[in-house]
This record gives structure tokens, C-alpha cells and sequence, in this order.
């Protein structure tokens, strides 16, 4: 599963909390291995293996999950403190954010 950051302060900020530990407790019940984590910073982001969660694996499991992607929207779900002082990218000139913080 993977996540990527708008720009290279929310890389650090994704980087600094999402451990392989927090997203292993994240999915405490249906992650039985281990959790690892690949950062990738010249994309801005990180890529997570998450062990034993899919009964052998996306092609060999029979639970409803098109390759970890219902993994990817639950890790949506995972609250992170954000500083007060970062402002994500904005529209306009390569900025990727509509002006209510949504993605257009």
C-alpha cells in the first residue's frame, strides 16, 4: 500500500508518523505478520507491506480486497498530528489542493 505526500513537509510529517509500528496497530486484527516500510523520497512517498493480512496474498485470498486497496482507503482512516504551521499545497501554479483542502 502506498502514500504519497503533496510536498516535502508533509513527506516528513507522513515519514515521522507513519512507523510500521503505528500502522501495524492500525490494523491490529486483520495484519497477523509484520508490517514494512519502504520510503521512497524522490516521490514523496512511502510504500507498506503489510504480512500476513490477506490469507496468502491479494491472488490467493478469497476476502473481497483488490490488491490491498480496501488496506489503502482504512489507512485513510488513521488520525496524525499535523503542525498548526503547515499549510498544504494550494491551486494554481502545480498546487494540487481545491481552496477547502479537498482534492479536486
Amino acid at each position: 500500500m502506498g502514500v504519497l505526500a503533496y510536498d516535502e513537509r508533509g513527506y516528513e510529517i507522513l515519514r515521522s508518523t507513519l512507523t510500521p509500528e503505528r500502522v501495524k496497530a492500525h490494523f491490529a486484527g486483520i495484519v497477523r505478520g509484520r508490517v514494512e516500510r519502504y520510503e521512497l523520497p524522490n516521490l514523496l512517498g512511502l510504500n507498506f507491506i503489510l504480512h500476513d493480512s490477506l490469507g496468502g496474498g491479494g491472488s490467493a485470498s478469497l476476502k473481497n480486497d483488490a490488491q490491498g486497496k480496501s488496506h489503502g482507503m482504512a489507512l485513510l482512516r488513521m488520525g496524525i498530528e499535523v503542525p498548526d504551521d503547515y499549510n498544504p499545497p494550494r491551486p494554481g501554479m502545480g498546487q494540487t489542493l481545491a481552496p477547502g483542502g479537498e482534492i479536486p
